[in-house]
């Protein structure tokens, strides 16, 4: 198991998975601070869901369990602050926290998911792939948007990953996808929830556009 000694962390409302690009705006000072010295090192930060406490200002804290970012993309801005792009790199468990910085750090196990024996994963590979396309296609459809994917990966971690990365679910739920012990549960996981929410939006799909905007389907006299 790898060991990272110091690890700086960003506790956010925002569950980060292994090859999920997020922008961020960074504006204050313990944030710039320890963005600036991992662009420099070219070390990763570890992005960690609230627990308790917020993203601005108070101290927050974070669950265990979170995923390497590096910093891939950088706008510097004249006031010090900075807009960037990090790619999420891999799965971490933290070990120790530690409050001496302006910002939180850690020490922490990379913490990847036990594979999938081959025999079992075209089933489930293959299911995933379908469920993608046709809850991609309704969510277009849902938001009047086009929202398509260049290409489904066929290696089962990064399958599996764009699968929790596409779900439109609640930070609970994709928290639970991230703490999820194998590469099984975790498209296990996803394939329930691309059934439940694209049965949702098949069923949101059907529902007439009057009763939808709150009206009657029929009159009084």
């Amino acid at each position: 198991m790898t060991r990272i000694p110091v690890l700086p962390l960003f506790p956010l409302n925002t569950v980060l998975f292994p090859g999920q690009l997020l922008p961020l705006h960074i504006f204050e000072p313990r944030y710039r601070e320890m963005i600036s010295e991992c662009i420099v090192s070219e070390a990763p930060f570890g992005v960690v869901l609230i627990r308790e406490g917020g993203e601005v200002g108070t101290p927050a804290t974070p669950l265990d369990i979170g995923t390497t970012a590096r910093v891939v993309q950088v706008e510097r801005l004249d006031d010090g602050r900075m807009n960037i792009l990090c790619a999420g790199e891999a799965r971490f468990r933290l070990r120790t926290l530690n409050r001496a910085r302006a910002f939180l750090t850690g020490s922490a196990d990379l913490y990847p998911w036990q594979p999938l024996p081959a025999n079992e994963a075209e089933p489930r590979t293959s299911q995933v792939k379908r469920l993608i396309t046709r809850y991609m296609h309704l969510l277009s459809k849902a938001t009047g948007s086009t929202i398509g994917l260049e290409e489904i990966p066929t290696e089962v971690e990064r399958l599996a990953s764009l699968a929790a990365i596409v779900l439109q679910v609640s930070n609970a739920e994709k928290q639970a996808l991230l703490s999820s012990a194998t590469l099984g549960d975790l498209l296990d996981d996803c394939i329930h929830l691309l059934r439940r929410e694209t049965r949702a939006l098949t069923i949101a799909a059907s529902i007439p556009a009057e009763l939808a905007d709150g009206g009657v389907p029929f009159s009084i006299n």
